[in-house]
């Protein structure tokens, strides 16, 4: 009678199988990405298809982390690894230790994934780019010490303008440490304000050499730096994720000097320029006030500064004059105003009435007295004449009969 086995005894047979074959224990398969998944753990696991057929994979985080960029579904790559059987499914799956583009490098994927991130988060508007000052007095330049590019550009610069004091922040540009130095570089620069301008950079390579100017930690550094950035990697057609980051991108580090800094010669014709213009205008304008002065000097007030002070004091005469005349003139008028006046009030005046023989009698309270009503004989009332007055005693009250009103 056969043996029988159990589940678990097979699918380590199985395992052991797969395990002893050299041709599955290091394979690389072609296939497309789907079913993409990454854990928290920092696992990933995903598929590799083709039209017909789909295997699963599986890459462990240590291996993961060597990526230089992020698989996605619907990528086409190449993973290398080893086939295995996984016990407890009884499933086989490419367990992957590298994995590569295919038909383009992981480093383009990496560039490409990136600039796109780094684009959504607004890190590339041109509102962000700050304004290069154009008589720059301190410039840091940040890479490497030992390379050419730095001597072209301190040459470069001491030739275009000699006025600007240079300060080199040493960094390594190429290599696993490079980016946090670069970086580091930008941070101190700004945190002790060493500089008005900053220029980073290195000499061109492969895109490889270039990468350190493709890290994230790089261009997180320049879009947060106070101090303006001119990017001036590789050659011409060399474009870094720093370029587009920058405040403003050069086509080499000689270029990124070039624009750092106005050309004394150029500057120095500007100014014959202007000079000669200012010499033009100013002998214009001391032509002009030249002739205007040999007219004023022939006018009177110059010519004769007397005569003219004649003419006022007899302008001043005459004024006089006619003050006085119009101050007579105004009092005569209220001189006859005031004796008219006179008149009327004298006219009106109750004592000349009693110089005409009338007089004036009041009770002895003062009240005028107008009416025989309300008097009685005993009562004492004044009479008033015009030279003097005199009280007396009523002795008899008598009415006379009112006439009717017409």
């Amino acid at each position: 009678m056969d043996p029988v086995y159990e589940v678990s005894q097979i699918n380590e047979y199985l395992k052991c199988r797969f395990e002893e074959d050299s041709f599955l224990s290091h394979i690389m398969i072609r296939g497309e990405i789907s079913n993409y998944k990454l854990y928290p753990s920092g696992h990933h696991y995903f598929s590799l298809k083709d039209p017909q057929s789909a295997i699963g994979c599986t890459m462990f985080k240590m291996n993961a982390t060597r990526l230089r960029f992020r698989p996605q579904n619907g990528m086409q790559v190449i993973a290398l690894g080893k086939i295995t059987v996984y016990p407890r499914d009884g499933a086989y799956r490419l367990y992957c230790t590298q994995m590569i583009p295919d038909g383009i490098g992981d480093l383009h994927i990496a560039f490409e994934q990136l600039k796109t991130r780094l684009m959504q988060e607004g890190l590339f508007d041109p509102s962000r780019k700050k304004a290069l000052p154009p008589y720059p007095h301190r410039i840091a330049i940040i890479t490497s010490s030992a390379g050419a590019a730095i001597q072209d550009m301190l040459r470069i610069l001491n030739k275009r303008y000699p006025l600007s004091t240079v300060k080199l922040l040493p960094v390594r540009v190429q290599g696993a440490e490079a980016p946090a130095e670069i970086a580091g570089a930008i941070h101190f620069a700004n945190r002790h304000q060493l500089a008005d301008l900053i220029i980073t950079g290195r000499g061109g390579g492969s895109i490889e050499d270039l990468w350190a100017f493709n890290d994230v930690k790089v261009a997180y550094a320049i879009a947060a730096s106070q101090i303006p950035v001119i990017s001036a990697v590789g050659h011409e057609p060399d474009v870094t994720i720093s370029d587009y980051v920058a405040d403003l991108r050069a086509a080499t580090p000689s270029n990124g000097a070039e624009l750092a800094v106005p050309d004394q010669m150029e500057l120095k014709q500007q100014l014959a320029m202007k000079q000669a213009l200012l010499t033009a205008l100013i002998t214009e304008r001391l032509k002009q006030e030249r002739g205007r002065l040999n007219t004023i000097s022939k006018t009177r007030v110059l010519s004769d500064p007397m005569g003219y002070v004649s003419e006022r004091r007899m302008h001043l005469d005459l004024l006089q004059e006619r003050m006085l005349s119009l101050s007579r003139y105004k009092l005569s008028k209220y001189q006859e105003r005031f004796t008219m006046l006179t008149a009327k009030l004298d006219a009106m005046s109750p004592l000349k009435v009693l110089s005409r023989g009338y007089t004036v009698t009041m009770n002895s309270q003062g009240q005028l007295l107008r009416s025989v009503k309300g008097l009685s004989p005993g009562q004492s009332m004044t009479v008033r004449f015009e030279d003097g007055q005199a009280t007396t005693l009523i002795q008899e009250v008598s009415h006379e009969p009112e006439f009717p009103k017409l």
